[in-house]
């Protein structure tokens, strides 16, 4: 017998095609390789594309279908990488309205493919392998050579000093940035918006940002449940049982449109569905009425004619053509109504081109589970992100799992649903893995943002963390956040960087009105639980009571706060700055330059193996941060009297210091040059060459309203 379609393959875009299943009706699965250059760099991409004489239900699955490569090195060691499935799409950027617009259109059926980057030069072979229900078949071996490049490799956890971040080629790295979390058309920060703030950012000086893969159906998000029904934050889905359905239909769903004569939905994707100009389409679908004598489609193009109900308790489909006209870019509102009053029940909506093709309403389909299927377009807005990052020095944390698909199933660690929550996990992060972990762009994986601490999660990070070791064969870094701090989360030995999320809050406990005081609190957290790993503040800025928007930030507009948080952060202990959530509260302040004299300051400065500074200023308003070697010093200095709340709320500009000296214990006895520094504008303001003979060096400073740097070096 015929495999029967099922609504799960409608809801793949059209990536497959379902095939024949029974045993004498499939041949054997064939699988050929082609590396798409001849050459490539260390550390750089390698595209392959793999193709796969054979179709799969759902080729997400490594369970029906596990595509992988095999490489043999130079040095003769082996290299498995995991293969995936993608759509790929065209884009065009639109101007117009509020901004750009991105207009993805789906091309061609979807392809086999990997990216690898090579991490030792000379010769590779690469052999592609699948295995599925038929048994294991390989491809003839490809060749490629690996050339030397000016990449530094991947982020690690430093070798010598494990408090901070290096890459593989040893050089040192300090995270300077902030969140972006939400990208999507819908969103304040489109695909092109956000190309443009990498750039700005990386001209800055900021190389770092905290991207969302996970946001449900409000921007990308590989994993979630994108419906043109109905949307998270209103769930209240027309989505009910298949009245009657036996056999293989049994358990299926369906819309269900009821009311009275002309009773309505609207078909509404998360995603707006792109159309060709002067192209023909044709919407689909089936339905079952009772009452009602016909279901009238509108695509808002050319014929309303309601299609004719069959006889109750049967099923009519129904198909119709319609053109795009010449400036017809959007499918734009789509209802379904009723003829008459009563019920319909609706299944398997459809739009393709009319010459076939991929389909474009795949957020109709109401069977397609939301676990183990990832979402390609916004799979497209990442490759286009993390091209992105690669082009403006920028490095990803990517927060990956979309939380409410799993959070509520890890209560119990011995529970077969905790269990699966794992499974599922691997099956989305192999896919992660395969698709994006060949950038060395991308920093860290991040599991969550804020789950439940209380949850049990030390057996799911563990397993996981087992998993990437036998999966990421980039050994990339991995951390998570929770909606309170976390101390066996920043213990945990599976996650390499340690991170909490903080906002100043009025009625919160500690000063919210002193940045310095919160951030040295924090860091204090962070480094009595987790002492010898990176750790971050990946979540930082004002907040009212109830964690929205402070409207501090708003009077604030010369970034006050933020500009004093960079640089109390990055001379705090942590291993980078506090990373601020309003991304676009900063970007309408264009607060962008703020980044820049903190980069520069730090451009050939390295804080890895040094101590905390040990020094005293001679003015009790002054407040020393910072770090110290035997023959080096790196401080910040700020005035108590220049808080934020102080300057922007009480409207006190802090008093000009004069006259202020500053000791410093423990430096070896040499000559030191002595620079001074601007932390609102960049640059040395003063410098001078000092020689210690003994005991601690004392250093004047020049006058200073609010802070200042210096760095004393050999």
């Amino acid at each position: 017998m015929g495999k029967v379609a099922t609504m799960f393959e409608k809801a793949l875009l059209s990536l497959v095609v379902i095939a024949s299943s029974g045993p004498d009706c499939q041949a054997e699965a064939r699988v050929a390789l082609k590396a798409l250059a001849p050459r490539v760099g260390r550390y750089e991409k390698l595209e392959l594309v793999i193709e796969v004489e054979g179709t799969y239900e759902n080729p997400f699955d490594p369970g029906q279908v596990d595509l992988t490569v095999h490489f043999k090195a130079p040095d003769g060691g082996r290299i498995i990488l995991p293969a995936f499935f993608c759509q790929d799409y065209e884009r065009r950027r639109l101007s117009g309205g509020r901004g750009r617009t991105n207009w993805f259109y789906p091309s061609g059926a979807g392809t086999w493919r990997a990216r690898f980057a090579p991490m030792q030069t000379g010769t590779y072979s690469a052999t592609a392998r699948l295995k599925d229900a038929r048994g294991i078949v390989e491809s003839r071996a490809v060749r490629f050579e690996c050339d030397p490049s000016q990449s530094r490799g991947f982020l690690r956890v430093g070798r010598k000093d494990p408090r901070f971040l290096e890459f593989s080629e040893g050089s040192g790295f300090f995270v300077i940035g902030q969140n972006l979390a939400f990208v999507g058309e819908g969103q304040y920060v489109t695909l092109s918006r956000a190309e443009e703030i990498f750039a700005t950012l990386s001209a800055n000086g900021a190389n770092f940002l905290r991207i969302w893969t996970c946001c449900q159906d409000w921007a990308m998000a590989i994993e979630a449940r994108k419906s043109a029904w109905d949307r998270s934050w209103g769930r209240n889905a027309p989505i009910v049982p298949m009245p009657g359905a036996e056999g293989v239909s049994a358990g299926r769903k369906c819309v269900k449109i009821e009311g009275a004569d002309g009773a309505s939905i609207a078909v509404s994707p998360s995603h707006a569905v792109a159309l060709k100009p002067g192209t023909r389409y044709v919407v689909s679908g089936r339905f079952t009425a009772d009452g009602p004598s016909g279901l009238r489609v509108d695509t808002g193009r050319g014929d309303r004619t309601p299609f004719d109900a069959a006889r109750k308790g049967q099923c009519k489909e129904f198909s119709r053509e319609f053109a795009t006209g010449q400036r017809d870019l959007w499918l734009g509102r789509m209802t379904l109504s009723l003829v008459g009053s009563g019920t319909i029940w609706l299944d398997r909506l459809s739009l393709k081109e009319a010459a076939g093709g991929p389909e474009l309403l795949w957020e109709a389909e109401v069977n397609r589970p939301v676990r183990g299927f990832y979402n390609q377009i916004d799979c497209f807005i990442l490759d286009k992100l993390v091209e992105a990052a690669e082009r403006n020095d920028i490095y990803l944390m990517l927060c990956v799992i979309t939380r409410d698909l799993y959070m509520k199933f890890l209560s119990d660690d011995k529970s077969p649903e905790y269990q699966k929550a794992i499974d599922d996990v691997k099956k989305l992060m192999r896919y992660a893995v395969a698709r994006w972990g060949y950038s060395t762009h991308v920093a860290a994986w991040e599991y969550f943002n804020e789950i439940d601490p209380g949850l049990p999660t030390d057996r799911f990070y563990a397993e996981l963390g087992r998993y990437f070791e036998q999966t990421d064969i980039y050994r990339h870094l991995r951390t998570t956040s929770t909606w309170h701090p976390s101390a066996k989360d920043l213990r945990h030995p599976q996650l390499d960087i340690g991170q909490l999320h903080h906002y100043m809050r009025p009625g919160t406990k500690g000063d919210f009105k002193d940045e310095v005081a919160v951030v040295l609190d924090r860091k204090s957290f962070l480094r009595e639980h987790a002492p010898n790993k990176p750790v971050l503040i990946g979540e930082f800025g004002l907040a009212t009571p109830k964690w929205g928007l402070s409207e501090h930030m708003k009077q604030d507009a010369v970034g006050v706060h933020f500009r004093s948080s960079l640089w109390a952060s990055a001379f705090s202990g942590a291993s980078g700055t506090a990373m601020f959530w309003w991304w676009d509260q900063l970007d309408r302040q264009n607060a962008y330059h703020h980044y820049r004299p903190l980069a520069e300051f730090l451009k050939d400065v390295s804080f890895s193996g040094l101590a905390d500074i040990r020094a005293k200023p001679s003015d009790a308003r002054i407040r020393i941060l910072g770090y110290q070697g035997p023959d080096r010093a790196f401080l910040w200095l700020s005035s108590a009297e220049a808080t934020w709340h102080s300057i922007v709320v009480d409207k006190k500009q802090p008093p000009e210091i004069k006259d202020a000296e500053i000791e410093i214990a423990g430096l070896d006895p040499r000559r030191y040059r002595i620079r001074w520094w601007d932390t609102q504008k960049g640059g040395t303001v003063a410098e001078r060459q000092m020689i210690l003979k003994e005991g601690p060096l004392r250093v004047s400073a020049p006058p200073f309203a609010g802070d200042i740097a210096c760095k004393i070096t050999r």
